[in-house]
């Protein structure tokens, strides 16, 4: 027997980041007992009618709330609240990205390590075709930014965008890995004022470069790009660190 969906006193969103104000309410949904572990949140569709915001909203929120571990979204199955104690939802991160700092910096040397000379092949050989995607990746990144919104899944299309173009299947497999492995520090620092405008400047730097068929320019915008990315990110844990308490192992 299936359990009935609980009756949400869900409120439309007034802000300039919406997604926040979803993430929010979800969140003392949860805290207050309305949302169980187990309970399913109603379908995209309703909750775009209940909110008053646009699906783009809902799906980055959902995917914030699922990098959190407040829910998992199973396919065919819905979004369903995981069994967290209210503790675990007022720093659903902060013990995992103290833990995950020495990781976190061995995956962005493994991206300083990669991506610059990806960029460089990429203003060798990138096609008209490979361009005018990265224009379009960038010009919704830009609509986002725009709306206050997280740009987390533009971010990950313009630099797959840019391995892509450079012509190496092995190589696009594993920034993808790369970038799912990195999902928790970006979503948190495409949330920091002012990281996701910085972050739009640096991608329309290395398509210049890369429009421009200058190989060590892109090569170099790309590095400067992913050196600002890292330091905005360690800053970020360094931060989570100093506001909480070493968890016992």
């Amino acid at each position: 027997m299936s359990t009935p969906e609980p009756d949400l006193a869900l409120h439309a969103i007034r802000t300039s980041r919406v997604y926040e104000g979803v993430v929010s309410q979800i969140h003392r949904l949860i805290l207050d007992g309305h949302l169980k572990p187990g309970d399913k949140l109603p379908p995209e569709r309703e909750l775009v009618e209940r909110f008053q915001v646009g699906r783009s909203s809902i799906r980055d929120a959902i995917r914030i709330l699922e990098v959190m571990g407040t829910v998992k979204v199973r396919q065919g199955g819905g979004t369903v609240v995981q069994d967290l104690s209210p503790g675990s939802l007022v720093t659903p991160l902060a013990s995992m990205l103290r833990r995950r700092r020495a990781l976190v910096e061995e995956l962005m040397d493994l991206r300083r390590i990669l991506e610059p000379p990806l960029a460089a092949r990429a203003a060798l050989h990138a096609t008209g075709e490979d361009i005018e995607y990265l224009k379009e990746v960038l010009g919704r990144q830009g609509d986002k930014v725009a709306r206050g919104e997280v740009a987390v899944q533009e971010d990950s299309e313009f630099h797959k965008g840019i391995a892509r173009a450079a012509g190496n299947r092995v190589v696009l497999s594993v920034l993808d890995i790369l970038m799912e492995l990195l999902a928790e520090t970006r979503v948190q620092t495409l949330q920091v004022t002012g990281r996701p405008r910085r972050s739009m400047a640096g991608h329309r730097r290395i398509l210049r470069s890369i429009e421009r068929r200058d190989p060590k320019s892109a090569e170099a915008a790309m590095r400067a790009h992913i050196a600002r990315v890292e330091e905005m990110i360690l800053r970020k844990l360094e931060s989570v660190k100093g506001r909480h308490p070493r968890s016992a192992p």
